[in-house]
This record gives C-alpha cells, sequence and structure tokens, in this order.
C-alpha cells in the first residue's frame, strides 16, 4: 500500500506519469495520525490545457472503437480492483480516515458500478422516428458528448470518482478528473493506475491533483469539456452551475442534504434505532446523504431517546486500522473544528445535550442534541460529522412539516409498521430519494441517484447516466426528391 503513495504521487496527463509545474505541493496526511503519506506538486493552467488536448485527441478512436472491446476494458478494471482489494482498503483507511467497515461499504459499492459499466457500453441505442414528410426518414442516434470533467469529493473519493469516470468512459468520452485534495490517490491517481493497467488507451483519462488557487476556474471554463461532473457542497456547486451556464457547458450536481430520519408511531423501535444510528454516524457523518435529524413521533419518543443514546454511547472512537472502531477521524482539523462549533452553537443556543463528545486531535466523538430552537440556522444546514439532531413531533403533518422545511432534498427514511403508510409519507416529501423502513444512506447502480432543491441537480446511475454524458443527433434522410416553396 505504502508504495501507492510513493508511485502514484504525480499528474497522470495524455497516458504518461508526469510532475506538476506549479510552485507549491499538495500535501496528503493521514487524517488519524498526521503522518505524511505524499507530496504531489500541483498541476497549472498549462496542464488543464494539456489534459483536456489530450482526452479530446483520444476520445475521437475510443468513440469509433467497437462497444464490445470498450466493454473488455471494464472487465480487466473489475478484476484489477478485486485482485488489489486489500491494498485499497488500507489506502482508504490511511488517506481517509475511513473505518474497514465503511472500506468494505465503498469497495463493495465501487464494484457494483463496474459492474454496471462493463453493461453500459453496449447500452446506448438509436431510434428512426416517422416524419411527416413523404419519403423521409428521420434516424436519432445517441452519441457521446466528447469529453467529461470530474470533479470528486474526500468523503468516497475512490467510488464517487468510478460513479462518473468509468460511465463516461464506457459511453465512449475522454476524461479529466481532478479529485479532492485531500484524497488525491485514493479519488484520483488509483482509478488512473487501475485503468491504465486494464488497458485503457492512453490519454482518454487524465488526472490532475490541483486546487483553485492555482488554476481558478480554467478546469470549468476550457472550451473542450461539454458536461462537468461535480459532487461536493452546494456553495460550490452554484458556482460551478453558473460558471457552466455561462459557457453552456452541462452540468451534473451532486451536492449536499440535510435528510431526515422518521420513526412514525408504529414503527419497530429497535431496528429504527439501528438504522438511525447508522445513518447518522457511518464514516463518522461525513456522508451526503447521512441523516442529521431524527424526527420520532412523541409516543415513542422518550423509548426511542433512551436507546438511541444507549447504542451510540457504545460506537468506538478510535484508530480506524482497528477493526472494532466505529468512527474514525474526519478528514482535517478544519472539519473537526467546525463540528465543535456546531455542538456549541447549538448549546448556546438552548439545545441540551444528551450525548456531548470531545474532540481530540481529527476525532471527534459522537454528540446527540435535542431542544434545538426550531427557528435555528442549524437546523437548515449540512452537518458533515457525528452530530444528530433528535426533533419531536406531534403526527404525521407536523413531520411532513418539519422535514421538508430545509433548503435541502437529497435522501430520507421512514420507518413505519404499516408499508404503504410508509410510502404514502415518502410521496409527500420534497426530495430526491426515500426509504421505507430502512437507513438514509443507499446508492445503486441502476437506480436514478440525485436531489432537489439545494442537493442537486440531475442523476447518475442507470438510464440516467445516459442522458448525463451522451446526447442525441438528428440525421435525417429524404429519400426521393423533396420540394421547396421556392
Amino acid at each position: 500500500m505504502s508504495s501507492y503513495f510513493s508511485d502514484l504521487a504525480r499528474q497522470y496527463i495524455d497516458g504518461e506519469w508526469r510532475p506538476g509545474t506549479g510552485s507549491w505541493d499538495v500535501i496528503d496526511f493521514d487524517p488519524y495520525n498526521d503522518e505524511k503519506l505524499a507530496s504531489i506538486t500541483v498541476a497549472t493552467v498549462e496542464e488543464v490545457d494539456l489534459a483536456y488536448r489530450a482526452a479530446a485527441r483520444a476520445q475521437k478512436e475510443w468513440a469509433e472503437t467497437n462497444p464490445y472491446a470498450r466493454r473488455a476494458v471494464f472487465e480487466r478494471a473489475l478484476r484489477l480492483v478485486e485482485d488489489r482489494e486489500q491494498e485499497i482498503t488500507d489506502l482508504i483507511i490511511a488517506e481517509l480516515g475511513g473505518t474497514r467497515v465503511k472500506a468494505a461499504f465503498e469497495l463493495h459499492l465501487a464494484k457494483e458500478f463496474l459492474r454496471e459499466s462493463v453493461h453500459l457500453a453496449l447500452r446506448p441505442e438509436g431510434r428512426i422516428l416517422p416524419s411527416p414528410v413523404d419519403g423521409k426518414e428521420n434516424r436519432v442516434y445517441r452519441v457521446p458528448v466528447g469529453v467529461v470533467g470530474v470533479i470528486s469529493p474526500f468523503n468516497f473519493p475512490f467510488l464517487l470518482s468510478l460513479k462518473s469516470v468509468a460511465p463516461a468512459l464506457a459511453l465512449g468520452n475522454g476524461v479529466v478528473l481532478k479529485p479532492h485534495q485531500n484524497t488525491p490517490i485514493a479519488g484520483g491517481t488509483l482509478i488512473a493506475k487501475i485503468f491504465e493497467d486494464a488497458g485503457l488507451p492512453g490519454g482518454l483519462l487524465n488526472v490532475l491533483v490541483t486546487d483553485i488557487a492555482e488554476i481558478g476556474d480554467a478546469f470549468l471554463e476550457h472550451p473542450v469539456p461539454k458536461v462537468i461532473s461535480f459532487t461536493g457542497s452546494d456553495k460550490v456547486g452554484r458556482h460551478v452551475a453558473t460558471v457552466c451556464a455561462k459557457h453552456f457547458k452541462r452540468s451534473v450536481l451532486e451536492l449536499g442534504g440535510n435528510s431526515a430520519l422518521v420513526v412514525l408511531d408504529d414503527a419497530d423501535i429497535d431496528y429504527a434505532v439501528d438504522a438511525a444510528v447508522f445513518s447518522r454516524f457511518v464514516h463518522q457523518g461525513q456522508v451526503c446523504m447521512a441523516a442529521n435529524r431524527v424526527l420520532v413521533d412523541r409516543s415513542v419518543h422518550e423509548e426511542f431517546t433512551e436507546k438511541f443514546v444507549a447504542k451510540v454511547r457504545s460506537l468506538k472512537v478510535g484508530d480506524p486500522r482497528d477493526p472494532q472502531t466505529v468512527i474514525g477521524p474526519v478528514i482535517n482539523s478544519a472539519q473537526a473544528a467546525a463540528i465543535s462549533g456546531t455542538v456549541e452553537q447549538a448549546l448556546a443556543e438552548g439545545a441540551t445535550a444528551l450525548v456531548h463528545g470531545g474532540t481530540t486531535d481529527n476525532l471527534v466523538e459522537p454528540s446527540v442534541l435535542t431542544g434545538v430552537p426550531a427557528e435555528s440556522p442549524l437546523l437548515q444546514q449540512e452537518v458533515f460529522g457525528p452530530v444528530v439532531f433528535l426533533i419531536p413531533f406531534d403526527g404525521e403533518e407536523d413531520a411532513v412539516r418539519i422535514v421538508n422545511g430545509s433548503p435541502y432534498g437529497l435522501s430520507g427514511a421512514v420507518h413505519t409498521g404499516d408499508i404503504e403508510r410508509g410510502v404514502a409519507f415518502a410521496k409527500r416529501i420534497d426530495t430526491g430519494m426515500f426509504h421505507v423502513n430502512d437507513g438514509t444512506v443507499h446508492d445503486e447502480p441502476i437506480v436514478p441517484f440525485g436531489g432537489e432543491k439545494h442537493s442537486g441537480v440531475g442523476r447518475l446511475n442507470g438510464e440516467t447516466t445516459l442522458e448525463a454524458f451522451t446526447t442525441v443527433k438528428w440525421i435525417s434522410i429524404q429519400h426521393g426528391r423533396s420540394g421547396f416553396p421556392f
């Protein structure tokens, strides 16, 4: 695993591993012990141009390649991930502070998405449509957009990079990937290495480790990419969307969330507790779908709260390499400070801490807060850490009002003894995804993934990936002679 950090601490441009030419380095740290893992000199605006130009050149031939031949690359990539699973697991633990459970969860999904990409290469279909003009044949072709720019986050970097990179490539596009600075290997150059070893032609996939402090908006504004796929905060997503619109580019935005897990009066309380604890505290709560808010019907609030608090107190916090650890470090000190600040702000506003976790370096212990004022801005924002707000409600109407009273609409869940009651409840929530009798954190390769409101624009996975990374082209053929009015 350590060789990954030495061998892959470079830029990958036009099929070559090379140092960046910027004037400063991205330093990759282990968030648990602050060990320096790698140092990567940043890519410049000139290297952004080189990467996009390389992708554009390579894409032409790739798009004409038999899709069965393209498919074989993804079959090999999947086998490589399976063969290197232990090394990738160790890398995720070191670079992200992810626990072993989290690493296994991320790798499982990554393999599922690679399997889907194998099939996606054969998915595009054309159509012949009728015409009101005699003798005219209308052909509609589904074709690659050309080059896709991908910007991925730090929380599930291997999965969320692959989730755009693999489908875009499978559908005949070139790709330039910019991983998050905190996870340049797992979210970037590791993926380049896997596809290089799988036989992907050079130039098709390029990885740039850099920062807006160096390149500004060059990654977004460059004339080559026709689609930008961004996963991250709604604040940055708004900027990405604005720049893309200005330059007539399509943007696919998977943004933040403020999801709620709702416990109705007829729920299985023990099961709901298990679902809520996982939904909030998986990967230290650094998940866009995590349940920031847990809403509980007042009639079962006392029972739920007692069991929920007991389970949260049992979660082991510490070294992510320890198989017993449930909560490892957050990604960096700024994140740790922000989470601690959220808890202190809630207490200052009058909340009660049923569990008040401390912070040591990047280890943030869980906090369970209740009594946060309904008008508090904390209930309107995403908290990217192990903090949960418990909120009682009085009947379904009250619950719907509270859940929808958020600018976000990504995921959510409801627990009830009546499945159809749960479905009816889910239909009333303004969100892109909602789950009955389960957790809030789910992703599947063929089911549309995305949010409403501030949680994003567009969808990925399955058929929606076709819409994201291809376009349609109308070619008409006039059999015989057409008539013209002059």
